[in-house]
């Protein structure tokens, strides 16, 4: 097998695992920020000492290791196709030197996600372990409030970053050219979307 079909099938099936545990990771945001909140909001309080130790544990699971691997997989696959490559395909400079459209897309993208991907791991799982921790020790410590909010406030930051994020990574088989006047009008209607449906949240799927 030639040497471009082995890079060809190497980048697939890692595209294919980043793709995987993107949608892990997204779906999982999504769920705490448009499903949990709500459902957190309307829980009696007797209730969540039995149902959020073992629902959110494994949620949370889910949610941070898609994350990692999404992050790692990522990278591996810049390093690749950027770096490996880049300068032989002109995937990551033109003819003129400078960097291509594309590869300011895909590193915008990845700045957006190793943010995200840093607030999962650093600020958001360990102040809901901490949190979990006390509620299945049934304790309720002044600092507990606090936690709650920061994660809570993490966890929007990561909804709102997503939007441009998924936008960046796709727009370089899409849209081509990079313009930050794209950006910030991506951003922009993101947020409002993103607004929107933590809004809608709140009232949607009530009934059956």
């Amino acid at each position: 097998m030639a040497l471009t079909d082995l890079n060809s099938n190497l980048l697939l099936i890692l595209r294919w695992i980043h793709i995987l545990a993107g949608i892990t990771w997204i779906g999982h945001l999504y769920f705490f920020n448009f499903v949990n909140v709500p459902f957190q909001a309307a829980l009696e309080k007797e209730i969540k000492p039995k149902v959020n130790p073992i629902l959110l544990s494994r949620a949370l699971w889910w949610f941070r290791w898609g994350a990692m691997v999404t992050f790692v997989i990522g990278l591996l696959l810049f390093l690749i196709k950027y770096g490996m490559l880049g300068e032989a395909t002109g995937l990551l400079k033109d003819e003129s030197g400078q960097i291509t459209g594309r590869a300011q897309w895909i590193m915008l993208g990845m700045l957006l996600g190793t943010i995200m991907w840093f607030n999962v791991w650093f600020v958001i799982w360990p102040a809901q372990k901490q949190i979990i921790t006390w509620v299945k020790a049934g304790q309720t410590p002044p600092e507990m409030p606090g936690l709650a909010k920061r994660a809570l406030l993490f966890s929007r930051t990561n909804t709102y970053l997503s939007a441009p994020m998924l936008f960046a990574m796709i727009a370089p088989n899409n849209y081509g050219a990079f313009s930050w006047c794209t950006v910030v009008v991506v951003s922009v209607i993101g947020s409002a979307v993103i607004w929107g449906l933590i809004k809608m949240s709140h009232k949607v799927g009530q009934t059956v």
